[in-house]
């Protein structure tokens, strides 16, 4: 006898809604550590140049978390890569 295996359907949930869209995390929703560490690894993997003046790993981190903060980015969460970025506020979620 073969035994069952459980298997899910990713693709909608309960409400029939597509769960591999990307979703807009609000800054308020986010603990202070865990936005800290998710930011702190955007800053590092971005390698972005800041022009004639280097920017210290802080005071990138700052800054970035300030336009959060702000509304000026948003943070996107991808569910179809298990990811998160920041996109400009103006950049509009494309469903899949």
């Amino acid at each position: 006898m073969t035994p069952q295996h459980d298997t899910y359907d990713t693709s909608s949930d309960d409400t029939g809604e597509d769960l591999t869209d990307p979703v807009e995390i609000p800054f308020e929703s986010i603990k202070p550590e865990l936005l800290n560490a998710i930011v702190e690894s955007f800053v590092l993997r971005e390698g972005t140049d800041y022009g004639e003046q280097e920017l210290s790993l802080a005071a990138k981190v700052a800054r970035l978390r300030r336009q959060f903060e702000r509304g000026e980015v948003k943070l996107i969460y991808d569910p179809s890569s298990a990811s998160v970025t920041f996109v400009d506020k103006h950049t509009r979620i494309l469903a899949n």
